[in-house]
């Protein structure tokens, strides 16, 4: 090995390196970018989590019992006139946690030593699992202040074992009884496996697209649809089409495995669930061909993809809930087809909801769609 010739091709690289200031950037800013993201978005701290609120006995005690839930900062308290309406909450995906404070809460309270505790009841969604264990466990913690506060100021000392409760235990005076709904057993994989869907059909069909233009440029045969009389919309569609359904017969597939081999199967209509994610398809297809259309080399197309990708599946809540994301990830998620996508696929599969209830997630999707598609077509005429 020649030194001088080494170090001549170590100075070429570096300056080739550095002319490229898109290289560059990447190989700055991400880094940084992925510690940020991951450190805010990946949080396992429960941190002002939506909390349906039902109480039935609207007296002091409870009326304690619901400031200091709503003073932790760790639940933002949304109050419900019935416990039905929790539920419904529930599977709507509008809350992640329900408490239900009975009728004769307050008469618990005051009960003679022995009597047993007053209960709550605390509904949770089970498909969120890396959410629910966390959340129950701060409930039951300020359950257990309160508790011991309220039987300090209104009844003599009593023992915090009551028989027959079903929950993980009686804390400081109050019986907090949980249920899980939709995953009962908290199990991860049906979790994993809703939001595998978003990953995949993110990540793969934008990178098998963003390549697509750039080689035909590279290798003259985009110069030769230019000439034939296809409009912008009939070469985007003409792109799309055979790719997505390639992509919607893996989803078929993916279906199956999950089932045979995971033994996890969509709890809502399947014919929907595949309809939601083929339209899906065609919009990260859209978005791969914008890609491809504004890149100059297939390396480039791919380093957007990448970029683009990997942080968009994580804000859209393939690993971690979005609700539990701070305020201004939440936000920026918002803006993601896949966030609501990721949300769609979870709301079929684990809690077996319908058109009528995802009906706004199913607009959004919608819109996201239109606006892909027309970015497409007009981008790929001015590159035409």
């Amino acid at each position: 090995m020649n030194p001088r010739r080494l170090r001549t091709l170590v100075r070429r690289e570096v300056q080739a390196t550095l002319r490229d200031p898109f290289t560059v950037t990447i190989l700055v800013t991400v880094p940084i970018a992925a510690l940020l993201l991951f450190g805010f978005v990946l949080a396992t701290d429960v941190d002002h989590l939506t909390l349906g609120l039902y109480d039935g006995a609207q007296s002091t005690a409870s009326r304690r019992l619901v400031a200091d839930l709503s003073a932790s900062g760790t639940f933002d308290v949304v109050t419900y006139a019935s416990s039905a309406a929790i539920g419904s909450a529930l599977v709507s995906g509008a809350i992640s946690v329900g408490v239900v404070i009975p009728a004769d809460f307050d008469d618990d309270v005051r009960r003679p030593p022995g009597a047993g505790p007053p209960t709550v009841q605390v509904l949770y969604d089970g498909g969120e699992a890396p959410l629910a264990g966390n959340a129950e466990a701060f409930l039951q913690g300020i359950a257990g202040a309160t508790g011991t506060a309220l039987v300090g100021d209104l009844s003599p000392p009593r023992r915090t074992t009551a028989p027959g409760a079903t929950g993980p235990g009686n804390v400081g005076g109050i019986s907090v009884v949980t249920r899980a709904l939709f995953n009962p057993t908290l199990d991860g994989v049906p979790f994993m496996v809703a939001g595998t869907y978003g990953f995949v059909l993110t990540f793969l069909t934008t990178l098998i697209t963003a390549v697509s233009i750039v080689n035909e440029k590279l290798s003259g045969t985009f110069e030769q649809l230019q000439v034939t009389p296809a409009t912008s919309t009939e070469v985007v569609l003409g792109k799309i089409l055979p790719l997505g359904a390639v992509f919607a017969l893996d989803v078929v597939l993916m279906m199956l495995i999950a089932g045979f081999l995971l033994g996890v199967w969509p709890s809502g209509s399947v014919p929907f669930f595949l309809t939601v994610s083929s339209f899906y398809v065609l919009i990260s297809l859209a978005l791969g061909l914008i890609f491809s259309a504004t890149s100059n080399t297939p390396a480039e197309a791919v380093q957007k993809t990448v970029l683009f990708s990997i942080p968009l599946n994580f804000l859209g809540g393939f690993v971690f809930p979005v609700r539990n994301m701070p305020f201004i990830f939440r936000e920026i998620s918002r803006l993601l087809p896949a966030t609501h996508y990721i949300s769609l696929s979870r709301a079929i599969y684990m809690r077996a909801a319908g058109p009528i209830t995802l009906l706004p997630e199913l607009a959004l999707i919608a819109a996201f769609g239109v606006v892909l598609m027309v970015l497409a077509v007009r981008t790929v005429a001015r590159r035409a």
